[in-house]
């Protein structure tokens, strides 16, 4: 079977019983299907909470972080330092054999600056996946920080939806986007099952999507263009429906081609 690639979403680094069943969840499907798995985060909640206890102003632009210069160090130590290892830890419980990355690592990644306006903020595509597969194979659990270095040896903040989406392309992997949302509403606030990328940028032109999941849905929407399926969106902090999603229901809304 395909690796699957799981993005977390900085939601379950606020609630213990969520992450503890993410993981109960994933160690036995781990058990019982045998299948790659890896794991690419963010954790803004996180950062935000950091910055708010410096007094120190958050800002975003188009559902993206503004990181100047006097702020990458801060969102690196809590991006790969302390969710990484939060996240290692809780997979090193239920004995998923994980190893702690960054896009950085290995030249897994390309960056390169987004926005100069966004500061020390890089769009990354796939570069060397040897590293990854060699892992896979040994059958260890890359769990991978959303930080990454430019050609000039910056530090650069990577939304975690777009790294997830190169590890994936890097690796011919399914994908999966959990969040504290449960998928894609419409104007009435019901949940859509499925969308395509014509119906996405009509949701867009009409207001139905906005901010944050705009960002989410380009990241998506790009997933599944460049891997040519679906790719799913879903909220993270229910174990039953997990276990459905990752069996291959749709639970959330799936991003078609």
């Amino acid at each position: 079977m395909k690796p699957l690639v799981i993005k977390l979403g900085g939601v379950l680094f606020g609630s213990p019983t969520a992450m503890e069943n993410l993981f109960s969840v994933l160690a036995n499907y781990q058990q019982n299907f045998e299948r790659p798995l890896l794991i690419v985060h963010g954790g803004g909640c996180l950062v935000d909470d950091l910055m708010t206890r410096l007094h120190l102003p958050v800002r975003k632009k188009n559902g993206l972080r503004v990181t100047p210069s006097d702020q990458i160090d801060i969102i690196v130590a809590v991006l790969a330092g302390i969710a990484n290892k939060k996240l290692v830890a809780q997979a090193a419980k239920f004995k998923l054999n994980p190893v702690g990355l960054s896009l950085c690592d290995a030249n897994l990644t390309k960056a390169t600056q987004f926005d100069p306006e966004l500061g020390h903020v890089a769009m990354v595509v796939p570069k060397n996946p040897n590293l990854l597969n060699n892992l896979l194979a040994e059958a260890f659990l890359p769990i991978i920080s959303s930080i990454a270095v430019d050609d000039n040896g910056a530090l650069m903040n990577v939304n975690a939806d777009q790294a997830a989406t190169a590890i994936a392309a890097l690796i011919d992997a399914d994908l999966v986007m959990l969040s504290d949302v449960d998928g894609v509403l419409d104007g009435d606030h019901q949940l859509i099952p499925e969308l395509n990328l014509t119906q996405i940028e009509q949701f867009i032109q009409d207001n139905v999507i906005t901010d944050g999941m705009i960002v989410k849905l380009n990241a998506a929407s790009d997933a599944a263009r460049i891997l040519n399926h679906g790719v799913d969106i879903a909220n993270g902090k229910y174990p039953e429906k997990l276990t459905a999603l990752l069996a291959g229901e749709i639970i959330g809304t799936r991003i078609n081609p």
